[in-house]
């Protein structure tokens, strides 16, 4: 069984993924791939820096993410040109992790930001979105590092509320503690998955 793990920038995706994984599911981190396609992609890089700019360079000639994420998610066109880069090499990848991984664990959940952008709805049996209030969103994210300004770029070039709703089996709200969020998809995993589940 396949659980894909959406939702808005900040909302807490990473921390219901963790959850699921102290039940013992394999947990695919989307972020993770997109670095790695990267490093592992000299191409790739190129294409980047052709599209968007030197200046998403370090000084080193490694990827600013970043600066990249800044310069990508301005607007819609300028999504989509990333989009069309990335993801051929990101969808690839992860769908040999899939693979590999099915091979060893029942339960596989894909924490991806963009999980309906890939269209990835379609092909996991459960989409489950974290949401969250922009204040609380906008907190987490500065302490991540990410401005106010850039945050709410990024989001907009996300899908709006109503069409994660839309394409998502269950909306969990992660306005509270961790132990809250763990108690919602506590019941959502004994409904969907493990049964017999002690809660």
């Amino acid at each position: 069984m396949i659980i894909g793990v959406t939702g808005l920038i900040g909302s807490g995706k990473s921390t219901a993924a963790k959850i699921l994984k102290s039940y013992g599911f394999a947990v695919i981190d989307a972020d993770k791939i997109g670095h790695k396609v990267v490093d592992k992609n000299p191409e790739l890089l190129k294409k980047l820096v052709y599209a968007f700019g030197e200046e998403i360079l370090t000084k080193a000639k490694k990827l600013n993410r970043k600066k990249l994420a800044f310069l990508a998610f301005q607007n819609e066109s300028s999504k989509n040109k990333l989009n069309r880069l990335v993801h051929p090499y990101l969808l690839k990848e992860l769908k040999k992790q899939i693979k590999e991984l099915s091979h060893e664990k029942e339960f596989i959940v894909i924490d991806a930001a963009l999980l309906l952008d890939w269209n990835l709805d379609k092909i996991v049996d459960l989409v489950i979105m974290i949401h969250t209030s922009q204040k609380l969103r906008l907190k987490r994210l500065s302490k991540r590092g990410i401005s106010k300004k850039d945050a709410l770029a990024r989001q907009s070039q996300q899908p709006s509320y109503r069409q994660f709703r839309e394409r998502s089996d269950y909306v969990v709200f992660n306005n509270k503690t961790p132990q809250h969020l763990r108690k919602k998809l506590e019941k959502i995993i004994k409904k969907e998955v493990i049964h017999d589940i002690d809660i």
